[in-house]
């Protein structure tokens, strides 16, 4: 996203020295520095903190970039304190907001802040008020400055006290660098070390700069986080948007809109006529079984206006509208694939994780659901819908899945069907029974209600939905 490179932009020329102006009414960094060394012999002198091993001067092939003439580079190690964290035992913390925060890994921070859900009265490696706290062990680079008095701190973080200076100018040096350090984590179990931090270059400007460089962050970076939330939404609107599109353009399409309805089109009534006496002759050949009457459409059932020479009906009506098995035959290494709702992905089969079935068992399953070209596949139990019409000849049995043939070839348009299917899929789970698995049964897909067109504009709606879907999927983005 163009805010997080805008972010590591500014962020790389604030501590540069390129985001503010160096005024000659800045005091001399060395003076920070001298007044820096002071504190910590006080310090030491007091036994507040610990006499170190002196750092290692630092070399030219060291410094990464150059900055202004009054900076300095020094070690982190030679500006701050550092303190290890310890972790409790069970026992010795709770969750009962009693004690002192205990902070114990990254899940306690987020985006910059503190989450804290343990407490403590056993504390011993303290952060305090203002202390930068650093996760350095498993996920390395959680930073969050510490607003709270104290906190005890587990071994997985570290916490940075600065003995003067500006805290917030450090806190976006780290910001700055999480990526290196993060490198400089890898291994088994990532982590970096006291050393590591301590002997972490730092380009230190005077104090005075510091203050400026943090006021100048705060804005543009406020700015900068305003962007990220607008790319954010924009960018889940680019996602959702060719869907909810694709979604519009069917309901058009299934309502007649889409699509100039023609005088020379024929009358649907004589398509109806010519299907039941398809049906008719099936029945009266054996081929396919007589079922009951389906109920007559209602008005209250209708859900929007078709053109005139369209009409409401049920799928049964115009369809053979079957089932596969409901049963789990047993598997097999090698055989004939057993098709189930996995298997549907976005419009077409996925046979990369197909079980297999004997050929016995498959051709027991193909007596009442065989699949043929251009016949159509249905979800019914857990992922409902998921439509796929059978292009290729493909060997196959089905399994919880619904199956909508034509009653003979050219007697309807199945690529129409598709569409609709791919338009009612969601009307459907709406409906759809659920218990342990979401499911439709056979009964609710041969009554589920289809406007339908005359042959010829089934066809033009096909032709049109065909290239308007094509384009919409180039509107995707990963």
């Amino acid at each position: 996203m163009l805010a997080d490179k805008l972010r590591k932009s500014v962020l790389q020329s604030a501590i540069q020295g390129k985001l503010t102006e160096q005024l000659a009414t800045d005091d001399n960094v060395e003076d920070l520095l001298q007044a820096i060394e002071e504190e910590k012999e006080l310090l030491i002198k007091e036994k507040k903190i610990k006499k170190q091993k002196p750092l290692p001067e630092i070399t030219e092939e060291e410094i990464p970039f150059a900055i202004p003439e009054n900076w300095r580079w020094v070690r982190l190690g030679e500006v701050i304190e550092l303190i290890s964290g310890r972790d409790l035992v069970k026992d010795k913390y709770n969750n009962n907001c009693e004690g002192i925060p205990y902070i114990t890994g990254a899940s306690n921070f987020n985006n910059n802040n503190l989450i804290i859900d343990r407490w403590t009265n056993e504390a011993t490696s303290i952060a305090i008020k203002n202390d930068i706290l650093l996760t350095c062990k498993g996920t390395i680079g959680e930073i969050a400055v510490l607003k709270e008095n104290k906190v005890h701190i587990a071994r997985q973080i570290m916490s940075i006290r600065l003995l003067q200076g500006n805290i917030e100018y450090i806190k976006w040096y780290i910001i700055s660098q999480i990526d290196k350090l993060k490198s400089m984590g890898k291994s088994i179990i990532p982590g970096i070390s006291r050393e590591m931090i301590l002997n972490y270059l730092i380009p230190l400007p005077p104090l005075a700069e510091q203050k400026r460089i943090v006021e100048k962050l705060d804005n543009v970076l406020a700015n900068i986080d305003e962007l990220k939330a607008n790319e954010e939404k924009l960018s889940i609107l680019q996602k959702n948007f060719p869907d909810k599109l694709k979604k519009s353009i069917l309901q058009s399409a299934i309502q007649g809109k889409l699509t100039e309805q023609l005088a020379t089109d024929d009358n649907v009534e004589d398509l109806l006529q010519a299907i039941k006496e398809e049906k008719e002759r099936l029945i009266k050949e054996k081929k396919i079984k007589k079922q009951k009457p389906l109920p007559e459409i209602t008005e209250e059932e209708i859900p929007f206006e078709i053109p005139k020479n369209w009409k409401w009906v049920r799928a049964n009506d115009i369809l053979d509208v079957r089932d596969g098995t409901h049963d789990t035959p047993k598997y097999v290494v090698k055989g004939v694939p057993l098709v189930t709702s996995k298997n549907l992905d976005n419009g077409k089969l996925n046979l990369s994780n197909i079980k297999y079935i004997s050929k016995n068992d498959s051709e027991k399953i193909n007596l009442r659901s065989k699949v043929n070209l251009n016949d159509i596949l249905f979800a019914m139990i857990g992922t409902i819908g998921n439509p796929v019409i059978i292009k290729k000849d493909i060997e196959m049995s089905i399994k919880n899945i619904g199956l909508f043939k034509s009653y003979r070839e050219n007697a309807i348009n199945m690529d129409y069907i598709y569409y609709l299917l791919l338009y009612m899929q969601d009307i459907l789970k709406q409906q759809v029974s659920s218990g342990v698995q979401k499911f439709v049964s056979l009964t609710e897909l041969r009554r589920l209600m289809m406007p339908l067109p005359p042959l010829a504009e089934q066809k033009r709606i096909v032709e049109k939905l065909d290239k308007l879907l094509a384009d919409i999927e180039e509107l995707k983005i990963e």
